[in-house]
């Protein structure tokens, strides 16, 4: 029992790094090729580690929120409720976005300095992350022959892997820099 604790640490605290962490995937995908641990067993403590960890990241950031401008505070309040009005989409978008290999780093961010509910959230995204962690643990039981280091490397060095983690920080700027009720009043008028 002690492994399946420290790989839940493990993705936990990889999960709570705001950006730049290695993909849970591979951590799952190395305990996989590395133990004798059952992948299904894997999977769940993966999968329950990965939303503890960005349900706090979430919760992190809307600590931060308090510290942001009035104005910045108003667009996100209203970006919220704009999300919050329109749940169908909010489901839809998040368990698409949640069952891809896209860091969700960000996105949670958002909905903790956007002061969303969290927990229909993370249910969500630890749904996806079942389905997403499964796939890649069960194929990486058909392969026993990669490098590890080579992936941890690849995820801390590779152009594409770093420019979408920056995009991902320069959104969330964006993202708390938009007037979002003068925003959504334009499309609203635009129906």
């Amino acid at each position: 029992m002690p492994d399946y604790a420290i790989l839940f640490l493990i993705v936990f605290g990889i999960n709570l790094m705001p950006a730049f962490g290695p993909p849970t995937w591979s951590i799952l995908v190395w305990y996989r090729l590395t133990t004798d641990m059952p992948t299904a067993l894997l999977v769940i403590v993966g999968a329950s580690a990965a939303a503890c960890g960005r349900f706090a990241l979430a919760h992190l950031f809307r600590y931060f929120g308090h510290r942001l401008s009035a104005k910045t505070r108003r667009n996100m309040e209203v970006a919220r409720e704009a999300i919050e009005q329109r749940k169908r989409n909010t489901w839809v978008v998040l368990g698409l976005f949640a069952m891809s290999p896209i860091p969700s780093n960000a996105l949670f961010e958002a909905a903790g300095l956007a002061g969303m509910r969290l927990l229909g959230f993370t249910a969500a995204f630890f749904a996806g992350r079942l389905l997403s962690y499964s796939v890649y643990t069960y194929a990486a039981g058909t392969v026993r022959h990669t490098s590890f280091g080579d992936t941890l490397r690849e995820g801390f060095t590779s152009p594409i892997g770093i420019a979408i983690q920056v995009a991902l920080i320069v959104g969330l700027v964006v993202m708390t820099r938009i007037d979002w009720a003068k925003w959504l009043a334009k499309g609203a008028k635009a129906k």
